[in-house]
């Protein structure tokens, strides 16, 4: 079913693209946002040892999202669905989205800091200390929308099982 569902969404070349771009632009995003990859004052790409994990989950996240967000269109475009329908997998790439970004990594987290005072830092402290379980989560809600999508891609239209 998994086979079919995807043969079919990126039979069309526009699809594919659109989804590795997805990929690269999430990856390049989470990966500035976490503070693996510079560009400033020269192009460099870091990754610590202790934080391997955190990359493998940022390298899922933004598959999935180009996975997920390409079978979406796919969904509402070609199969004229209902946003009702194709809400599957617009929630789960929110969702993904907001998981997966650590705040407190970046100049958000300081501005919210600076903004909210001694709160602000106890709740951006919550986040960058659970910034794993938060990418987890991420990642579940993704797959999860990819089950749900390809049940409802497949319900759809009537693909014949060989």
């Amino acid at each position: 079913m998994h086979k079919t569902t995807l043969k079919l969404v990126f039979s069309n070349p526009l699809y594919l693209i659109t989804s590795v771009s997805i990929f690269v632009v999430m990856l390049v995003f989470l990966l500035y946002a976490r503070g693996f990859l510079f560009f400033q004052p020269y192009f460099v790409f870091q990754l610590p040892e202790d934080l391997t994990l955190s990359f493998v989950l940022i390298v899922m996240v933004s598959g999935f999202m180009g996975l997920v967000s390409s079978m979406t269109i796919y969904q509402i475009l070609m199969q004229k669905a209902s946003p009702k329908y194709a809400s599957f997998g617009m929630l789960g790439s929110f969702l993904g989205i907001g998981t997966s970004v650590c705040t407190s990594c970046t100049q958000i987290g300081f501005t919210i800091i600076s903004m909210l005072g001694a709160t602000g830092a106890a709740a951006l402290s919550f986040v960058s200390y659970y910034e794993i379980p938060f990418r987890i989560t991420s990642v579940t809600l993704l797959i999860l929308s990819y089950f749900l999508l390809t049940k409802s891609i497949t319900a759809k239209c009537k693909i014949r099982q060989l």
